[in-house]
């Protein structure tokens, strides 16, 4: 018996192996969904704190999404207020089976898509770079970091590639907005559209391509 207590002892006494950051990573996104289940679920119940819940915690994300695609504050409060309402009203037909965000994005997008045929709006923008870790594509925009004119050069970079995206296709724009400023996996931008992973995967390279052809032929001239 004493010698069984010394056994137990030591495997007490062993410290837990540290998480990886994907291991990390992928258990927020677990407890995200759960949080997720049972907001929807209390929703659902009609529980007003439980609806109040679901918007903090993802109305800056579809406010920032529908920005980047219209860059109209006033449009973007309406259309981001209007995303919620209808996600709300079709609330018992979301699948958990699915990430909410995803289905959430797919009803903001959507509905901003239709207020941009309607209005013939073509005006698409982004604030940031797009980097592509796991594509052949960079975007090689000279450095400008010793110049003394370093704002004014790094606003027409920045203009540069606005309107580099501008000129893509509706569907490439879509598909590189939603990777690359929500930072939404393959499968959930696939998710989102409802259309197949090879498909999503396929837009995205081809608009890299394009974006990357595009930036290297304003930059000989720029």
């Amino acid at each position: 018996m004493p010698r069984a207590k010394a056994i137990v002892a030591k495997k007490t006494d062993q410290k837990p192996i540290p998480k990886t950051k994907e291991e990390i990573l992928a258990q927020r996104k677990l407890d995200s969904r759960a949080e997720d289940s049972r907001n929807i679920k209390a929703a659902l119940k009609g529980n007003q704190a439980a609806y109040r819940a679901i918007m903090a915690k993802y109305h800056d994300q579809v406010y920032n999404l529908l920005y980047r695609m219209i860059h109209q504050k006033d449009e973007v409060r309406d259309l981001t207020q209007e995303a919620f309402i209808k996600a709300f009203q079709s609330l018992q037909n979301f699948n958990e089976e699915f990430a909410f965000s995803t289905w959430l994005f797919k009803i903001a997008t959507n509905n901003c898509i239709d207020y941009i045929r309607k209005k013939k709006l073509a005006t698409f923008s982004i604030d940031k770079p797009i980097e592509a870790k796991e594509s052949e594509y960079t975007f090689e925009i000279p450095d400008s970091s010793f110049e003394p004119d370093k704002e004014l050069i790094e606003g027409q970079r920045t203009k540069l590639l606005e309107d580099a995206i501008n000129a893509l296709p509706e569907k490439y724009r879509q598909v590189i907005l939603m990777r690359h400023t929500e930072d939404m996996d393959y499968q959930e931008i696939a998710d989102a559209l409802n259309l197949p992973l090879g498909t999503i995967k396929a837009h995205i390279f081809r608009a890299r391509e394009m974006l990357n052809k595009s930036l290297r032929k304003k930059i000989r001239h720029y």
